[in-house]
C-alpha cells in the first residue's frame, strides 16, 4: 500500500511539472507566427503589390492578419483589398484612421476591425486636467462613428502629448467611465524610444488597455528609427517584460521602409523574433 502511495505521488509530480513546462511554453505563444499581425505594408512597400499579391504575401509567409494603412490612392481599392483577404484567409485585422467608405464596406461585409487612430494634440497652455478633457471632447465623434460599427478604437502612439503612455491611459479611462469601453490603445515601439529605461513600468501602465503591440529593434537614441527585430541594443530585454506578463494579446511587426520589399522586411523580422523566442525562453530555463 505504501509503495502504491509512493507511485501514485511521483506520477503526481511528474504530471505536475509537465504542466507547469506546458504552461511556461504557453507564454511564448505570443511572440508565434501564429499571433503576428503584418503592420506598414501597404504605402511603404517597395513592390508595390496589388491587393490581391500582398494576401498572397501574406499566406506565403504565413501571418494570418494584417492591419491596412492606406494613402488616398488606394481608396479605389478598399473593397478589393477586403475581397482579397477573404479569398486568401486573412484577417482584415486593423484599418488605419477613419474613412467614410472603408466603413460602409465593413458595414457591407460584416466587418469589424481595430481602428487604429492618433489622439488630436491639445491646445497648448492647458492644464493637464483640461488636455484631457478637450482631448476628450474633440474624439467624441470618432468613439461614437467606432461604437456603431461595432470597431475597437485603439488610440495610437505617434509622438508629442497624445503619444505619452500617461495621457494615452489618462483618455481610455476618460471614455470608459463614460460608457465607450471599445477604446483601448496600440502602442509602438518605434515610437517609443524614450521609453525604453523605464518600459517595465510602462508596459504596467498600457497593458490593462492594450489592443496590439507593434515591435520594433530598439537602439538608443532611434538610431535608426526603423529596425529589424533582433538587431537592436533593448527589444530582446522590453520583449521579456511582455512575455512575462499576463498580456496575450496580437503583436505587430513591421515593413515601414519604402526603400525595400514588405515581404524581405517581414520575413527579416519573423526570423529576429524567433531567435528573440528562443533566447527569452531558454534565459527562463536558466
Amino acid at each position: 500500500m505504501k509503495n502504491q502511495t509512493l507511485k501514485f505521488i511521483g506520477i503526481f509530480i511528474i504530471l505536475f511539472c509537465v504542466s507547469c513546462e506546458a504552461n511556461a511554453d504557453d507564454k511564448f505563444d505570443i511572440l508565434s507566427k501564429d499571433n503576428l499581425v503584418a503592420w506598414c505594408i501597404v504605402p511603404f512597400d517597395a513592390a508595390k503589390r496589388t491587393p490581391e499579391q500582398r494576401a498572397a504575401m501574406l499566406s506565403q509567409l504565413g501571418i494570418k492578419r494584417c492591419a491596412y494603412d492606406w494613402r488616398a490612392e488606394h481608396v479605389p481599392t478598399f473593397e478589393q483589398e477586403i475581397l482579397a483577404y477573404k479569398k486568401g484567409g486573412i484577417e482584415f485585422f486593423a484599418f488605419w484612421s477613419i474613412h467614410e467608405e472603408a466603413f460602409q464596406l465593413f458595414e457591407k461585409h460584416d466587418l469589424h476591425p481595430q481602428i487604429w487612430y492618433m489622439m488630436p494634440q491639445p491646445i497648448s497652455g492647458l492644464s493637464p486636467a483640461d488636455s484631457i478633457k478637450h482631448t476628450v471632447a474633440k474624439m467624441m465623434p470618432v468613439v461614437e462613428r467606432t461604437k456603431a460599427a461595432g470597431c475597437q478604437l485603439g488610440l495610437y502612439n505617434h509622438g508629442g502629448w497624445a503619444g505619452q503612455p500617461e495621457n494615452l491611459v489618462a483618455v481610455c479611462n476618460k471614455f470608459h467611465q463614460l460608457g465607450h469601453s471599445h477604446l483601448g490603445i496600440v502602442y509602438n515601439f518605434h515610437h517609443a524610444h524614450d521609453r525604453i529605461e523605464d518600459w517595465p513600468a510602462t508596459f504596467n501602465k498600457l497593458k490593462p488597455y492594450l489592443l496590439c503591440l507593434n515591435i520594433n529593434g530598439m537602439n538608443d537614441g532611434a538610431q535608426p528609427k526603423i529596425l529589424s527585430l533582433g538587431r537592436g541594443q533593448h527589444e530582446t530585454a522590453m520583449l521579456k517584460v511582455v512575455v512575462e506578463s499576463d498580456y496575450q494579446g496580437p503583436i505587430g511587426i513591421l515593413d515601414h521602409r519604402n526603400e525595400r520589399d514588405a515581404k524581405d522586411s517581414l520575413l527579416e523580422n519573423m526570423n529576429g523574433l524567433e531567435a528573440i523566442r528562443t533566447q527569452i525562453k531558454e534565459s527562463n530555463q536558466k
